[in-house]
């Protein structure tokens, strides 16, 4: 268990791209990383932040005060190669207090090769990026010439125009068949009765535990692979996934996207975020860099056809620009902060896409009945099929 006098290895650094400087403490790897610096206002959820995909090339600020106390554990990585490059935290707690709990944080860091910086004002730091937009930046917790580490920051690539999902995609396809962790030792999941296809752009593993929950069997492609591919599995359904970098960066994601809605005929697609992005720029639409990004747990969507509003989980620095899309795509969910596009469907195919994360592991779990519409959909028009 830590202590208060053995939480932190050394002294520690962010710079940014601009010159601002925040000298902290140092926990976790002792290493240099170079990402934009983004905010997340989530209260709960570090781990899943630090292990998700659509982290990578980022630099993760929580503004939760004190960060750390629940631990960390194997069942609630997200991806077990990718996620943040880098934590910013104000506060790294002085014990580790759940009976989940199999590492405390900073060891975990270390395994992961990644460096933290606590004991930082983070509020000061989320500020200066509301104001100043998402900047590249640098935390080191070996090297204290500032000099030289802005210079590294202003060096770093930008977002735009980066393909990172080329980066964390698998490199071959595999079947998924874990279901969402229950707390009952040998709980058994549902029998499979569906098939999905889904392409891996940095995809989320509870994305793949609440499919599998819902009897679904699901085969996880490199983000490259063919349409003629995809259909010749005969999937009930092709799933989007999440993912990090500039969506029309993604080369030949447009095109293959745009076939397989052709394609598929009466087959449900899901989007989700990147995929959700992917999806516009392959039905004609566009994307943009937002300013700082939506990143937590608190974002409001409100349902068009409904009127009603669930509080959502969101990791995303580009939005869709809805006049765009023309008349195939209806607006079906908007974000209710800034008034940007949540999720949209096609008129005529049972096509849909959300820009938030329905699985939200840990949570909120308002969304979570986006996964009942997909599997449901896909159900049912099987079975029709199958009576044919």
């Amino acid at each position: 268990m830590l202590t208060k006098d053995n939480r932190y290895a050394g002294p520690a650094v962010l710079v940014f791209e601009d010159g601002r400087v925040f000298h902290g403490r140092g926990f976790g790897a002792t290493a240099t990383r170079v990402g934009e610096v983004v905010f997340n206002t989530a209260m709960t959820g570090y781990q899943e932040i630090v292990s998700d995909a659509s982290y990578t090339g980022q630099l993760v600020c929580l503004t939760a005060p004190e960060i750390g106390v629940v631990g960390t554990n194997a069942d609630d990585e997200e991806s077990f190669r990718h996620g943040a490059d880098a934590l910013i935290i104000r506060t790294l707690s002085p014990a580790v207090s759940n009976w989940r709990a199999e590492a405390p944080l900073s060891e975990y860091l270390q395994r992961r090769g990644l460096p933290g910086i606590a004991e930082v004002d983070t509020r000061a730091i989320t500020r200066h990026l509301r104001e100043a937009g998402a900047l590249r930046g640098v935390v080191s917790t070996e090297r204290v010439d500032v000099d030289a580490l802005v210079a590294l920051a202003r060096e770093a690539p930008p977002m735009e125009g980066r393909n990172l999902a080329a980066e964390v995609t698998t490199a071959d396809k595999y079947v998924w068949d874990e279901r969402s962790w229950s707390g009952e030792p040998g709980s058994a999941a549902p029998a499979t009765d569906l098939h999905v296809v889904a392409y891996d752009y940095g995809i989320k593993h509870n994305i793949l535990r609440m499919l599998r929950d819902r009897g679904v069997r699901t085969t996880v492609v490199p983000a490259e692979t063919t349409v003629d591919e995809v259909l010749a599995m005969d999937p009930d359904g092709v799933f989007l996934s999440n993912g990090p970098g500039d969506p029309a960066a993604v080369e030949g994601a447009q095109q293959r996207i745009a076939a397989l809605v052709e394609q598929l005929e009466d087959r449900p697609l899901f989007g989700i975020c990147l995929g959700h992005q992917l999806l516009c720029l392959a039905l004609g639409g566009a994307t943009y860099k937002l300013k700082f990004g939506h990143h937590g747990g608190n974002h409001p969507v409100r349902d068009e056809r409904s009127a009603r509003v669930a509080i959502t989980s969101q990791n995303h620095g580009f939005a869709v620009d809805l006049g765009s899309l023309g008349e195939g795509g209806v607006l079906t969910h908007l974000n209710l902060f800034d008034k940007t596009v949540a999720g949209l469907a096609l008129r005529d195919k049972p096509v849909f896409s959300v820009q938030y994360h329905p699985e939200a592991c840990p949570g909120p779990h308002d969304a979570g009945g986006l996964f009942d519409t997909f599997v449901d959909d896909m159900r049912a028009r099987a079975a029709t099929r199958r009576a044919r």
